[in-house]
């Protein structure tokens, strides 16, 4: 195993034992629990509206409205409520932000995104309800963490627990497909994050439901164009013509496939491909088109492609072996790759493991049980992950699904009332 510390893979597998005692419930944290338990069904029903709203990244209107459901609900509990638009260049509907300013404990950001990956034209559209689980567009990923950011607030609030508390709720609404360039899409994020003292991110739980994440790799992309010398099938492999764009461009998957891949932490998927004599790719729409012939050496090739590593140095390594290949390229074609920056990892800390012990002792607390470490191999990227180098921080701590960016989605309903049980009891234990 290359580039990742053994102390911090120990950390991220909440394999080290909390050090801390863990406390019996005060009279305020008992009426915390009180109104958690008193608001679920409630809670419920809000997801279900959400849900219903379709807010694929790129449906701008819809991610808005999803926000408009929240904003009244925010201010009811004292945050003040804005929306950070985009310039018209990053092509994204905007963020939501709560804030309310106090000098009680610690600063802390709460993390959650608006946006789904289903967007209008996706038939997964509508919340369904069948029995102790829900399925729908984002139930999971993360409408589900939204509820429960809120509905954690307002039972600190019914119990008189957020007065004096300095707490930022930043709600982004790219998050499945962020804008660019990202020091504008991620300013006003970044800003949050070094104000703050602690993260808290709110997608949901992996493994099972009492589980969280010290640590989650980083993403960014890559995009592959090949060129090949175009002419009639008949004379491919010759050494006027060459083998083509796209054999050319399977070799060089193939070889990222051989020579790349095995390095813990570290995966890269294509993720379109259009080849031909004549292709025409969208980036920021990840569609287009490819025409060609079969007896027609094919001339271009797209390939647009994702990568996710634990460490801004396993991350370099990758792009060095990927360019190498890729320089190799065979005769009568030519080849060239282009990396874009994206979600930065969120490295396993001492700070991020003390926050984990925090929460398992409110987990025990609340009679349910230790938290289980995430490995971060599990895990893909997160907005928090923009707040990691100024902030100490803990992720997953929504509720428990499964099938995430799938029509499969899904939500086990009961995970609601815990994940906002041991969310709203960790913010006040963190800001007393």
């Amino acid at each position: 195993m290359r580039h990742v510390p053994t102390i911090a893979i120990v950390a991220a597998l909440g394999l080290i034992a909390p050090g801390t005692r863990a406390q019996e419930l005060d009279d305020v944290e008992r009426r915390i629990v009180a109104n958690v338990e008193s608001g679920v069904e409630e809670h419920v029903d809000l997801l279900e509206r959400l849900v219903n709203v379709n807010s694929g990244t790129m449906n701008h209107d819809g991610v808005r409205e999803v926000g408009r459901l929240l904003e009244d609900r925010f201010r009811a509990l004292g945050f003040d409520v804005r929306w950070i638009t985009m310039p018209p260049a990053v092509d994204r509907a905007g963020h939501l932000f709560a804030e309310r300013r106090g000098e009680r404990g610690r600063k802390l950001l709460l993390v959650g995104h608006l946006d789904t990956v289903f967007e209008e034209d996706s038939p997964f559209q509508d919340f369904e309800r069948r029995g102790n689980t829900a399925r729908g567009p984002g139930v999971n990923d993360m409408k589900g963490g939204d509820v429960v950011i809120l509905a954690a607030l307002e039972a600190l609030y019914a119990a008189g627990a957020l007065e004096g508390t300095d707490i930022t709720v930043a709600l982004t609404g790219d998050e499945e497909s962020p804008g660019h360039p990202l020091d504008i899409a991620r300013a006003a994020l970044i800003e949050a994050g070094r104000r703050a003292d602690v993260a808290l991110g709110f997608e949901g739980g992996v493994g099972s439901p009492q589980s969280a994440t010290v640590a989650r790799r980083g993403s960014s992309g890559w995009t592959l164009r090949v060129t090949g010398t175009r002419g009639h099938s008949s004379a491919i492999f010759s050494e006027a013509l060459g083998s083509g764009a796209i054999f050319e461009a399977a070799r060089i998957l193939n070889a990222f496939h051989e020579q790349v891949r095995g390095e813990r932490y570290l995966t890269f998927n294509p993720g379109v491909i259009l080849g031909g004599t004549d292709v025409r790719y969208e980036p920021s729409q990840t569609r287009g088109t490819a025409f060609g012939k079969t007896n027609v050496v094919a001339q271009t090739v797209v390939v647009d492609g994702g990568l996710r590593f634990i460490s801004e140095e396993q991350e370099e390594h990758a792009r060095q072996s990927m360019r190498r290949i890729v320089d190799d390229h065979l005769p009568r074609t030519d080849a060239e790759i282009e990396f874009t920056d994206g979600y930065p990892a969120m490295p396993p800390t001492e700070g991020n493991q003390r926050l984990f012990a925090k929460l398992d002792a409110v987990s025990r607390d609340l009679g349910l049980g230790p938290i289980q470490g995430v490995d971060p191999g599990a895990r893909g990227a997160a907005d928090i992950s923009f707040v990691a180098p100024y902030t100490d921080g803990l992720a997953g701590l929504g509720p428990f699904g499964s099938g995430g960016h799938t029509p499969d989605e899904s939500v086990e309903l009961g995970s609601i009332r815990t994940a906002t049980l041991k969310a709203a009891l960790l913010i006040y234990r963190l800001t007393r």
